[in-house]
């Protein structure tokens, strides 16, 4: 016997020759006994006379019920001699998996249409040559998982087959590293909180898995990666589609139980899965063609109440519920995609389950956002909403920029039209200002009435009498007058929140308030002074941008 058959295992066995899909029965913790040998029963078999030599697993073709002989004949007589495990062609009969257990042997049953001395061949070959059969089984391995691609059963029972044949916890992210599906083992479940942490972390990808845009040309396709739990570990795999990483495909388990297979099923794993990630992105690519389709339609009045609501219900969402349009653009020359944007923004609009509908305007060069909202607080409800959207893209893009506008809420499909017309002028407004703030149409009549007036000489006068003293003594001694008002009326005057949106000590505030006090000779304490100095920052605001 060679070294390499001796160190062959059950589980090893199930793993690496029995067919995909095998199922243990009985015995699971008896699955690290070795294998020397394989033997097959057949009905007509005498296993009284039947030599069986210690250490040798037992196959048994399909029992034949007018004979005497059972499953549960067949378990004894392997735990008499020594067997290492009994493998069936058919679900064994309570009886037999109740004698396994009492025997401690693993019992295992074959799939349906197994055929026995093909099952026979591919352990002898294991025992043998186990390199070549670890070859043979990658191919196997491959074969059923992009076949339950073709079959449309979805990425669920991609990852449940995987689970099935590593015995191992299997996780799929995206490339956010948001987990889009698992399958844990029972033994992980109290520690799973903590390994999905350390999982959803950018920077506990292995290096070589941190760049997507050339993760392709990686020389390992699979790594091997220590999890903060002692004793885990995970192979980890890229899924690739396009030579563009979309998203990463883990096999976790006990650092010392990871083997070739495991490695095998990662491998062929992420290709089966980028498989489906790409067929689930053309489905979506097309979804939202339609959905926008539609939309430009609605907007253009060209789509009746009842048509709506039919559409609505193809997307999943209430066409009759109070809505509010939420207009998104990038602001500057060097910008990421608006592609990139509309990810962005259905990435908050799912993380936060808001019922929106989004859709990527290219003409216009802006995602436009139809908020369905709370109609106890329809403004607030979308304004938390569109600066979650700024939090993301400051937290993804931290030199970028965005603008946005929240025009009316309406309560039906003829005033969609209308907030979206609004939004889209609080977002050229919020352009003009070059504010990162999202500004919403009904907080903007002094805007609006400061854009109506014609005589900018007289505006521009009004700025320098109210602020020329301030701007004149900041481009002198280089200090922060202007900007220390501007933080004081964007915070409603609460000096705290000045003091921590300027990053300065509250003493440091308080000593700036009382220098322009003293340099405008004002009295901020006096609502008219107050009133005169906002609205004259509004206008240089203003005018800086026209």
């Amino acid at each position: 016997m060679s070294e390499i058959a001796q160190r062959i295992t059950v589980e090893d066995v199930r793993k690496q020759a029995l067919p995909l899909g095998t199922r243990v029965f009985a015995g699971d913790a008896q699955m690290q006994r070795p294998v020397s040998w394989t033997t097959v029963v057949y009905p007509e078999d005498n296993i009284a006379s039947k030599g069986l030599q210690s250490g040798e697993m037992v196959l048994v073709a399909p029992l034949d019920t007018s004979r005497k002989l059972s499953d549960v004949d067949i378990v004894r007589w392997a735990s008499d001699h020594g067997g290492a495990a009994v493998v069936l062609s058919d679900i064994p009969s309570p009886g037999a998996i109740a004698e396994a257990n009492a025997y401690t042997i693993p019992v295992m049953a074959l799939p349906a249409g197994s055929r026995i001395r093909v099952v026979e061949k591919a352990v002898v070959s294991l025992l043998v040559d186990h390199k070549g059969q670890i070859e043979r089984r990658g191919m196997q391995i491959y074969r059923q998982l992009t076949q339950i691609s073709s079959r449309n059963e979805g990425m669920p029972e991609l990852i449940g087959a995987m689970a099935r044949l590593t015995n191992k916890s299997v996780v799929i992210q995206d490339k956010r590293l948001q987990i889009l599906c698992s399958s844990v083992q029972p033994q992980f479940v109290a520690m799973w909180d903590e390994i999905e942490a350390f999982l959803r972390k950018q920077d506990n990808l292995p290096l070589d898995y941190q760049d997507r845009m050339r993760v392709s040309e990686v020389e390992n396709p699979v790594l091997l990666q220590s999890l903060p739990s002692v004793g885990l570990a995970r192979f980890v795999a890229p899924v690739i589609t396009r030579d563009i990483g979309r998203g990463y495909l883990s096999i976790i388990g006990r650092d010392i139980e990871l083997d070739d297979i495991d490695m095998l099923v990662v491998e062929h794993g992420a290709a089966a899965c980028a498989l489906e990630m790409a067929k689930a992105k053309a489905i979506s690519d097309t979804e939202k063609r339609l959905r926008g389709a539609f939309l430009d339609r609605l907007l253009m009045g060209d789509v009746n109440t009842q048509e709506a609501v039919r559409q609505g219900e193809r997307f999943e969402h209430d066409m009759l519920r109070p809505h509010m349009a939420i207009v998104v653009a990038w602001q500057g020359e060097k910008t990421p995609s608006l592609r990139r944007l509309e990810t962005i923004i259905n990435s908050v609009v799912a993380s936060q389950h808001a019922d929106a509908l989004v859709w990527q305007r290219e003409k216009e060069n802006e995602v436009l956002v139809f908020h369905a909202v709370d109609e106890r607080d329809p403004v607030g409800a979308s304004m938390k909403l569109a600066r979650n959207f700024v939090i993301e893209v400051n937290r993804q893009f931290p030199s970028a920029r965005v603008v946005l506008g929240l025009g009316q809420p309406t309560r039906d499909l003829a005033g969609w039209r209308v907030s979206y017309r609004d939004g889209r002028q609080a977002l050229e407004l919020a352009a003009r200002l070059q504010t990162p703030d999202p500004l919403y149409i009904g907080d903007l009549g002094v805007y609006q009435l400061i854009l109506s007036l014609s005589e900018r000489d007289k505006l521009l006068a009004f700025c320098e009498t109210t602020l020329g003293t301030l701007l004149d003594y900041d481009k002198r001694q280089q200090a922060d007058l202007i900007k220390t008002l501007e933080a004081f009326f964007a915070c409603h005057g609460n000096l705290s929140q000045t003091a921590d949106k300027l990053i300065v000590h509250r003493n440091t505030l308080l000593y700036r308030i009382n220098r322009i006090n003293e340099i405008a000779q004002i009295d901020l304490n006096r609502p008219e002074i107050r009133l005169a100095f906002h609205l004259a920052l509004t206008i240089r605001r203003l005018l800086a941008h026209t």
